[in-house]
C-alpha cells in the first residue's frame, strides 16, 4: 500500500499540501452547492456531486490519489462540456491532480493507516 503514495511530508511541505487538500476539497464542495442552488439547476449537478464527494475524501486526506484522480476526471468533464466558462474548472482538476501525484501529507488520514511504521523487536 505504500506505493500508492509518493510521499507522507512532514513539516512546512506537509502543511503546504493540508492547506492544499483544504482549498481543493472547500472549492469542489463550494461549486456542487453553486451548481444545486442555480436555477433551474445546471446540467453538471451530477459531475460537481462527484467532484464534491471528491473534495470531501481531500479534505480529510482518505484515499488522497484516487480522490484526486476522481475530482480531477468530474472537473475535466465539467470544463470539456462548457469551454466557454472552463476557467474554475480547469484550475481545480490541475490542483486536484497534482494532490492525486504528490500524496496526502503527514497530517491525513491516509498517513495514519497507510503512513511509514516503526516497528520495534523485542531486545533478546
Amino acid at each position: 500500500m505504500q506505493r500508492l503514495f509518493s510521499s507522507f511530508a512532514e513539516g512546512w511541505p506537509g502543511r503546504g499540501l493540508l492547506i492544499q487538500r483544504l482549498l481543493v476539497g472547500v472549492a469542489l464542495i463550494y461549486c456542487d452547492f453553486a451548481c444545486l442552488r442555480a436555477t433551474p439547476v445546471s446540467g453538471f449537478a451530477v459531475q460537481q456531486s462527484i467532484g464534491a464527494l471528491a473534495g470531501i475524501l481531500l479534505i480529510a486526506g482518505l484515499w488522497t490519489p484516487v480522490a484526486g484522480i476522481v475530482g480531477a476526471g468530474a472537473e475535466t468533464w465539467i470544463a470539456l462540456s462548457a469551454p466557454a466558462t472552463s476557467g474554475i474548472p480547469v484550475v481545480l482538476a490541475v490542483l486536484a491532480s497534482t494532490l492525486a501525484m504528490i500524496g496526502p501529507g503527514a497530517w491525513s488520514v491516509d498517513a495514519r493507516l497507510y503512513g511509514r511504521k516503526h516497528i520495534a523487536l523485542p531486545e533478546p
